[in-house]
């Protein structure tokens, strides 16, 4: 790496681009955020002189690590919605004449979770010789609760339905039910704004891909102001399909419309032409790389006869 003075527009979406190698990470990962973070106690890191963060008051940095290291973690439990269908599942008629609370509806600890998996949805098969093998809970086939949570059913968008059946169902076919539940009905709509309307609610948040679970960790951020925050993502745009890709884009410009400050480390070409900035790492990787190429706009960046980034831009917007 290079000595670099950089700067990054406050209030707009910044592509860091570059090939492989080029100083991407190093620039945003090992210096921005950690300069960003510095304390009395954490001080800045040694490579970097200085910095004015103009404004920013949080860094967060939205990655594709798993959520969650067990199957009790769910989209439903992630997102927070589990905890607003408890609490309407337990101020039913039903619910009340049995004496239960919203704790009796977490398949978690409640007393209507499946007693043979314990809610997990999944039971341990020891096979001798082999490494064990998780398979569906048989007593209640994955579903997590047990037989007593069918009695208490809620009116939704097709008769009555019981929370077991609202957990199987996607995202976006639960949204029809749940109508009379403004904060459930949020989430929900946030969950689709990602792209995330086709994951059920009772889906294991571990087995998500890195993709789905940056998705999935924006959610709580889409419903609230953003002003001095600056979220960075990490190629969020890998293993989608370009229009997932397009969705992702316009999520991004809301965090900015809600005063946010995005920096994506980014390779698709759709995603760096809908940014507000990009700076070219390179011109090459390692050795060749650590400098910035240019800084601009897409247009200015494809008009850079020396950044790779650059000629690909311009091709693909030649006709």
């Amino acid at each position: 790496m290079h000595a670099l003075d950089v700067t990054i527009p406050r209030g707009r979406i910044t592509a860091v681009t570059g090939v492989s190698g080029s100083g991407k990470s190093t620039l945003v990962l090992d210096s921005l955020i950690p300069a960003l973070r510095a304390t009395e106690q954490a001080r800045l890191p040694s490579h970097v002189t200085s910095i004015e963060g103009a404004g920013i008051e949080k860094a967060s940095v939205v990655d594709a690590t798993p959520i969650g290291v067990n199957v009790r973690s769910t989209v439903a439990t992630y997102s927070g919605i589990l905890d607003e269908l408890r609490r309407a599942y337990a101020k039913l008629d039903s619910a009340k004449a049995a004496g239960l609370s919203a704790r009796d509806f977490s398949y978690n600890t409640g007393s209507l979770r499946c007693p043979r998996c314990e809610g997990t949805g999944e039971i341990t098969l020891d096979v001798q010789f082999l490494p064990d093998v998780d398979i569906a809970c048989p007593d209640c086939e994955g579903r997590r609760y047990g037989p007593d949570a069918e009695a208490h059913r809620r009116p939704g968008a097709d008769g009555e339905i019981a929370l077991p059946d609202l957990m199987a169902m996607t995202v976006a076919e639960a949204a029809g039910h749940v109508a009379d539940l403004r904060k459930v009905t949020t989430r929900l709509q946030a969950l689709q704004e990602v792209g995330l309307g086709y994951l059920t609610l009772g889906e294991a948040t571990p087995a998500l891909s890195g993709g789905e679970a940056q998705r999935l960790r924006l959610v709580s951020e889409l419903d609230r102001t953003q002003t001095g925050t600056l979220f960075v993502f990490d190629e969020p745009t890998i293993g989608l399909h370009p229009l997932d890709v397009r969705v992702l884009i316009g999520v991004l410009q809301r965090l900015v419309d809600q005063g946010g400050t995005v920096v994506v480390i980014e390779h698709d070409l759709d995603a760096i032409a809908n940014s507000d900035h990009v700076i070219d790492m390179g011109p090459g990787g390692g050795v060749d790389g650590g400098r910035i190429v240019v800084a601009g706009t897409p247009n200015q960046v494809a008009d850079e006869k020396d950044s790779v980034t650059g000629r690909y831009l311009a091709k693909e917007a030649s006709p």
